[in-house]
């Protein structure tokens, strides 16, 4: 007997070994994988001065090949006793373009649009079948505390600045020259006002999509109440690209949770996929899918944390999903989807950049360069430095 309890606990620890490599194999299995599907190339810097705070960049490929990646420029107003924000009045849309590829860049931006009554933020533009292009922002205006308190109430408010509202600007030369603003109407359950006692207009960080019916497809965000702050998310479709919108219905919307920017992409089988970023629901990425057009959405946690996100297909209708990481380390990461983005929870994690100052940083926006790479590009900084524009170039296999 006790010959047997040895033999017994000998072939045990045998087994247990055996399972241990095995295991052991299929992790480095699954990390060889990874890195033969993905392989970080460079890291670049698109766009660096001092002077200025450069943030919340996109970035769309032309026909011919030329790159150009707008973004909202700042002053960087710790240069001169103030401090790191997102709203300033002198906050405009520019763009810088690459002819090479994205290795080097126009040196002095291009003015986009700069708000006549306030400070403009997030740039995000989508380019049309046509080779029109669109870009949607929203801004903020600063007032002094007396006067807030005239305004038609309730206002969204940040500090002593005011909530505009979105806008949607065009281009029909390549981002030469633009016309606008486009104000679209606002979304159901907005329950702010503009300075001018209106209705907040549409707005939202992160791409629309052209469908393949033609349309125009935008998921933007809602207030409905001031205090405290509960934002939800809904569908706006343009038929006329963009020239005018409707509304039509919500597409992510809770009482404990928060839904915002988020990007809008179309599968194959034309479903529409929303990658939303959430607050108060420890910043989980929430997907929510359309299978009818927009009709109807249904939404779920997908399982890990980011925000916010852009996806673009690959050469073989998978998907590069990109998302900004503001958690220790800091920094930008990337997933790789099937077609019908059905896996985002269980698709490995590619980590582009961990070395970032803070979580000060982030919001990728990516094309394809060539059929095997990608240029993700987003705002950075390291050891709490000057913001500025950055890129990775990645090879997808």
């Amino acid at each position: 007997m006790k010959c047997d309890a040895r033999v017994e606990s000998v072939n045990c620890l045998r087994n247990f070994g055996i399972i241990l490599a095995i295991t052991w194999l299929l992790i480095m299995a699954c990390a060889e994988s990874v890195a033969a599907a993905a392989k970080i190339l460079e890291h670049v810097v698109i766009y660096e001065d001092p002077k200025f705070y450069a943030a919340f960049p996109s970035i769309v490929r032309r026909a011919d090949g030329e790159l150009l990646v707008a973004f909202r420029r700042a002053p960087e107003r710790r240069g001169f006793g103030g401090g790191v924000s997102h709203t300033d009045p002198n906050s405009y849309l520019v763009l810088v373009r690459s002819k090479d590829g994205g290795q080097t860049w126009s040196r002095e931006p291009e003015l986009i649009y700069a708000h006549p009554f306030g400070g403009s933020q997030d740039p995000c533009m989508v380019q049309l079948r046509d080779g029109m292009i669109l870009c949607t922002s929203y801004a903020w205006t600063l007032l002094k505390p007396d006067a807030i308190t005239k305004l038609q109430q309730p206002v969204a408010r940040s500090g002593d600045f005011v909530f505009l509202g979105g806008y949607v600007m065009r281009s029909v030369d390549g981002g030469h020259s633009w016309k606008g603003p486009v104000i679209p109407p606002y979304s159901e359950g907005e329950a702010n006002f503009d300075i001018f006692g209106k209705p907040v207009p549409a707005y939202n960080r992160g791409a629309m999509c052209e469908g393949k019916d033609g349309r125009l497809y935008w998921v933007a965000a809602s207030a409905s109440t001031n205090t405290p702050a509960r934002t939800a998310t809904h569908l706006m479709i343009s038929s006329d690209k963009g020239n005018t919108w409707y509304y039509s219905r919500a597409v992510a919307a809770d009482p404990n949770i928060e839904f915002n920017e988020t990007s809008l992409y179309e599968t194959p089988r034309e479903d529409l996929v929303a990658f939303i970023r959430t607050e108060n629901f420890n910043d989980h990425t929430v997907i929510a899918r359309s299978t009818d057009h927009g009709k109807s959405f249904g939404w779920q946690d997908a399982g890990f944390q980011g925000h916010p996100h852009h996806a673009i297909r690959l050469t073989d209708s998978r998907v590069l999903l990109v998302y900004g990481y503001r958690h220790r380390p800091f920094g930008v990461r990337a997933r790789i989807l099937n077609a019908e983005c059905t896996d985002a929870a269980t698709a490995e994690e590619i980590v582009l950049r961990d070395d970032g100052g803070n979580g000060d940083l982030g919001y990728p926006w990516a094309t394809m360069v060539s059929p095997d790479r990608a240029l993700i590009v987003y705002y950075f900084n390291k050891q709490d430095g000057t913001r500025h524009i950055a890129g990775t170039f990645l090879q997808v296999q």
